[in-house]
């Protein structure tokens, strides 16, 4: 212990220095804490804004496929409902060229549309997107307004005369009072009336046709004795 005293006290301007060095390691040591704690804050913001930045891309994605199913489902209002075709017969007539043009926009936005939003990887895909469904969207409102205004005009007066005629035998054929006989009799006279006239879409005759079907068995089920 004399010993140390000793040394201290013949050394005692050592302090200074050594109180310098460890001064300006202490400054060293909270500069870089300092420089980590920002780099921490500065990856924390950077992680964040990537994040709202996808989220924002994934809520424009889910909201051109709304505008996109919105579409289609006016479009199925026509291709399921067989009465709606006969009243505006240019939703499916392909000689018309507004109804050609709303087909090659549905085909193209059909194509286009993603199985989920992170399949939507790219600006230039979304952009891409973005534009087909618009053009889905202006060409169906187009070719529907036509089809309003021209409704069957488009064919003389015969013609008009085997559409109606084929209004009275669907509606027939939808009557639950119909006998499964008449409702049957109904639908195939229905379809001789609408040949040459109107292409009913696969969509429209699966749609009409299970809807007799269904009908038949639950009468020809209603009609069975009992055992």
């Amino acid at each position: 212990m004399d010993s140390l005293f000793n040394f201290v006290g013949h050394y005692w301007w050592l302090v200074f220095p050594i109180s310098g060095l460890l001064g300006g390691w202490a400054r060293s040591w909270s500069k870089a804490a300092e420089r980590r704690h920002r780099r921490k804050v500065e990856l924390y913001r950077l992680r964040n804004h990537q994040t709202e930045v996808e989220q924002a891309g994934r809520s424009q994605v889910q909201a051109l496929v709304d505008a996109h199913d919105a579409v289609n489902r006016r479009w199925l209002d026509y291709e399921l409902d067989v009465g709606k075709l006969i009243d505006f017969p240019v939703m499916t007539d392909v000689r018309e060229p507004l109804t050609v043009a709303f087909l090659r926009a549905k085909r193209e936005a059909d194509g286009l549309r993603p199985a989920t939003a992170a399949d939507m990887s790219t600006a230039a895909r979304l952009a891409e997107y973005r534009a087909a469904v618009g053009s889905f969207e202006l060409a169906f409102d187009v070719a529907e307004r036509e089809a309003r205004r021209i409704r069957d005009s488009n064919f003389t007066g015969p013609e008009r005369e085997r559409l109606a005629t084929a209004r009275k035998l669907l509606r027939i054929a939808s009557d639950a009072a119909a006998t499964p006989a008449e409702r049957q009799t109904a639908y195939k006279r229905a379809r001789r009336e609408l040949d040459g006239l109107i292409v009913l879409p696969e969509a429209t005759l699966a749609s009409l046709e299970g809807k007799i079907a269904g009908m038949l068995d639950a009468g020809q089920t209603r009609s069975r004795p009992p055992v």
